[in-house]
């Protein structure tokens, strides 16, 4: 008995991508509907460049310590993350 659930891929519906997406939301919502295979006429090759190997490591900090060093960086208009690798750069050279 043939399989009635499955489609036939020339009956699919195929609609228009759209230009553009409000939000990210939207989009993701979009894409989690729709299969990006049925849009692949529409879409337009790119290229791109990722470049991979810095790697990040978590360090613990005290609560106290952390509260000390989040309104430093405030004060400086950074974030706490990029106080810190800052003074650890100093440090470390």
């Amino acid at each position: 008995m043939p399989n009635t659930k499955r489609k036939d891929a020339s009956a699919k519906k195929q609609t228009t991508l759209p230009d553009h997406f409000e939000s990210l939301e939207q989009a993701a919502e979009f894409w989690d509907a729709h299969d990006s295979a049925d849009y692949e006429e529409q879409m337009t090759e790119v290229e791109c460049e990722v470049k991979i190997g810095k790697k990040t490591f978590l360090v613990a900090l005290d609560d106290g310590l952390y509260r000390k060093v989040r309104a430093i960086a405030r004060k400086k208009g950074v974030p706490a993350e990029t106080l810190v690798n800052r003074w650890i750069e100093e440090k470390a050279s």
